[in-house]
């Protein structure tokens, strides 16, 4: 399973979707054991500022943005599952 980091904002509209979805794709046999390491941007600066983005929510698998900016449900079952590919 590849490494999931994820920088939201913790009162980011799109960011509590993302959140949202995740907690509802996790609830699958599939997903359930997907580890995302959440960083939230403001709380944690010096961590955030070392990767290439400029909106919330934004995920990276394995070291590589795979998605920046509102999220729906189909394009967050796609990046839980490039974690498990």
């Amino acid at each position: 399973m590849k490494p999931v980091k994820l920088f939201y904002l913790k009162n980011c509209p799109f960011c509590k979707r993302a959140l949202s979805y995740i907690d509802e794709l996790k609830k699958q046999d599939a997903c359930k054991d997907i580890q995302i390491e959440m960083i939230e941007e403001s709380e944690q600066p010096e961590i955030a500022d070392r990767f290439d983005y400029y909106y919330v929510p934004t995920f990276y698998v394995d070291g590589e943005k795979v998605h920046e900016g509102g999220i729906s449900k189909e394009e967050m079952e796609a990046v839980l599952k490039k974690a498990l590919s």
